[in-house]
């Protein structure tokens, strides 16, 4: 199984909220092992644009502290998979996840934003 996944980082490490993190690590896995490293810049919070960006990518699993409940609805719809309530550094809560051992909290973020 391949996998694309995506995690929120700040500094390396998994971020408390998804939107406003300083940039995603792509990790590109296969057989359970990450083949390849990528770290790509958030291009800017606004509402429903990162699930979008991210699915354009080919990523089919999202990991990070937190994430309010829009973009996870959007993430649903496109069938990936979303992991919230996440520590750490971010290769090694992806390695967690491609051997079955990170598991979503579901700590979805109930921010009223002003837009």
């Amino acid at each position: 199984m391949k996998y694309k996944i995506a995690v929120a980082s700040e500094n390396g490490v998994v971020t408390g909220h998804f939107g406003h993190c300083e940039a995603f690590h792509i990790f590109d896995a296969e057989a359970g092992q990450i083949i390849k490293t990528e770290i790509v810049p958030n291009p800017g919070h606004r509402p429903g644009f990162l699930p979008n960006f991210l699915n354009d990518m080919g990523v089919n699993v999202i990991i990070s502290g937190g994430m309010g409940g829009g973009a996870v609805e959007i993430f649903n719809e496109k069938g990936i998979e979303v992991i919230v309530g996440a520590e750490g550094n971010s290769q090694e809560v992806a390695e967690m996840y491609l051997k079955g051992m990170l598991k979503s909290t579901g700590s979805v973020c109930n921010h009223d934003h002003e837009h």
